[in-house]
């Protein structure tokens, strides 16, 4: 929770010193209404006194009441400035920390889990803070200044009130210790409910189709079940906490009276009225006392899921990603001569944690100009290979080089600049077709400019669907590309990359969702766009990489082919048997 705490911004931390100046101003103004009903307590046992004589302390007392409310709600809109702000900083920090993550980091905390630290667990730290700030300033300076008061009063209500508070903080120890494990349980169900509701939002289709609705609905009951009880347990263990405040607070006040029956039974007649005066104020201290640990009650009902919050929101602010930025991030001479290639050098990968290498010893260059074509069964490693050359992973021994440099060795920004990825699943998102197509570029450039954005999408097959659309380029696309199809998504996503006009493309499986005469018709426009780029295209069908300038046969992580298509099906076993499964004989 400390290490949350220290984010606090300045602004923040002004804020806190104000809240606490008021605070110090409220519980002075709190603890003189003892002082006065004390001296308003004297005057009514007095002979003589009037009316008017009562009235002065009265009043103090209500300037004193009406002090401490303006002060309270001074305090309450300062804490709701600095909850508000720390949070919305802690979710920009959680937003901006995952963006730098990579494959590794997002797969080991899962997407549901970072959403629900991004968003829940930030609420419950938030939360705490709101009422924090108020409470744990407020309730110790009252209780100490409190108990200053009544030293010296008299040591058997002193007694009594020590008493009370071990009792109080004793059952609060108890129940902290009962519910603090439990709270961490709940965080990981509320994860659990995220991941299995995405999941089925995600592959509704699939689960209508299978009507595997009651096998979904099943599936979230049971983690909903027992989060509700969780939380049900937490809840019934949490609630002994008010009955036993009322019951102190009831005692302490019995035992005082009590106590302070005898003692002014057996005082002297003058020293009756000191007695019962100090009873009174006596009383009134050990409840501010009382209060005051009844108030921290409320922090430790809140502490334990915030603190299992924070320690999540720490885990992932905490995490190194093993993706770092080089120090190249402008061109030179000599990448100017190497532009545009890309090499891997004995290239080995594994996956981290596995045992297995997914790639091995894998070597090849690709010139400027060339098209390289990745061909294998599911699993042969083809679109892991590809992801190596945008460090979405790092290759486990060997080199991957663009521009003639190891990719380590540049910032990402700057690599990602020269590639231009179309990933396997298109992938849209929300607003209109130019904003998807120009999706990253800077406002400025001249790659946002609508002849651009036009010649992409004709280049890419879009330009006839796109057209159609009610209001061209500017027709809304939905969050994820819902009120597109497969293939249109597919040919956006071209465009993408295409209206980047980057030295090197990468197409990972990315034809699979066109028909084959779109397929023809694009690859053809892409030869002709893209002469001076080294293209790099991992596929299925043998027909979209037949014209390849090189094929890379791939089986089990290695290279068992190399060459044109014709080398291949007179040299390649595990080619000609792809080959075969495709083709007819003739077309072979």
């Amino acid at each position: 929770m400390l290490k949350i705490l220290k984010r606090l911004g300045k602004r923040e931390l002004v804020f806190s010193i104000i809240c606490l100046l008021f605070i110090v101003f409220q519980v002075w103004l709190d603890l003189r209404l003892p002082d006065y009903m004390s001296e308003v307590t004297k005057l009514v046992q007095t002979e003589g006194t009037i009316v008017a004589d009562v009235m002065v302390p009265g009043l103090k007392m209500l300037a004193c009441a009406l002090g401490s409310l303006i002060a309270s709600i001074i305090v309450g809109y300062f804490v709701s400035l600095i909850a508000a702000g720390f949070s919305k900083n802690l979710r920009r920090d959680i937003f901006r920390k995952v963006q730098d993550f990579s494959m590794e980091e997002i797969k080991r905390f899962s997407t549901s889990s970072l959403i629900t630290r991004t968003t829940n667990d930030v609420g419950q730290v938030q939360m705490l803070i709101a009422m924090g700030l108020q409470v744990i300033i407020k309730a110790p300076i009252t209780a100490v200044w409190a108990i200053l008061k009544i030293l010296g009063k008299s040591w058997q209500w002193s007694l009594v009130t020590a008493g009370a508070v071990f009792v109080l903080l004793v059952v609060i120890t108890i129940l902290i210790a009962v519910v603090l494990p439990r709270f961490k349980k709940v965080q990981r169900l509320t994860d659990e409910i995220n991941e299995v509701t995405r999941e089925n939002l995600t592959g509704i289709r699939v689960v209508r189709a299978f009507n595997a609705e009651k096998y979904q609905q099943d599936k979230f009951d049971k983690t909903n079940i027992e989060l509700t009880n969780t939380q049900m347990f937490n809840q019934r263990v949490m609630a002994i906490m008010s009955p036993v405040m009322s019951t102190i607070m009831a005692s302490i006040s019995l035992a005082i009276y009590w106590i302070g029956a005898y003692l002014i039974n057996s005082a002297d007649m003058l020293d009756k009225i000191t007695l019962f005066s100090d009873m009174v104020v006596f009383s009134s201290y050990a409840v501010q006392v009382v209060m005051s640990f009844m108030l921290l009650s409320f922090i430790f009902i809140l502490y334990p899921r915030a603190a299992v919050s924070a320690r999540r929101i720490v885990e992932v602010l905490g995490t190194s990603s093993r993706i770092k930025d080089g120090n190249i991030s402008k061109v030179d001479k000599v990448q100017e001569e190497n532009k545009g290639t890309v090499e891997f050098k004995n290239v080995s990968f594994k996956y981290p944690d596995a045992e297995e290498y997914m790639l091995e010893n894998i070597s090849f260059k690709a010139q400027t100009g060339q098209t390289v074509a990745f061909i294998g069964s599911t699993g042969s490693g083809k679109s892991t290979l590809i992801n190596l050359i945008p460090r979405f992973y790092d290759a486990t021994d060997g080199e991957v080089l663009v521009d003639g440099i190891n990719v380590k060795e540049y910032t990402q920004e700057f690599l990602h600049e020269k590639i231009g990825y179309i990933s396997q699943k298109a992938v849209m998102f929300d607003g209109t077709v130019e904003s998807n197509v120009t999706y990253g570029m800077d406002e400025t450039s001249e790659k946002k400019s609508e002849d651009n954005v036009l010649s992409a999408l004709k280049i890419a097959q879009a330009t006839e669907f796109v057209s159609k659309m009610e209001d061209g380029i500017s027709s809304h696309i939905a969050r994820g590309g819902t009120n597109v199809s497969g293939g249109q998504k597919q040919r956006l996503s071209i465009a993408r990359a295409i209206a980047k006009r980057p030295d090197i493309y990468i197409f990972d499986d990315t034809f699979s969702a066109l028909d084959y005469q779109t397929d023809f018709k694009l690859r053809k426009a892409l030869n002709d766009e893209m002469a001076n780029a080294t293209v790099l295209i991992v596929a299925q069908r043998i027909g979209t990489i037949k014209n390849a300038d090189e094929i890379i046969v791939l089986d089990e992580g290695k290279i068992v082919g190399k060459g044109t298509h014709e080398e291949l099906i007179k040299n390649c076993e595990v080619y000609l048997q792809i080959a075969r499964s495709q083709l007819s004989e003739e077309e072979i």
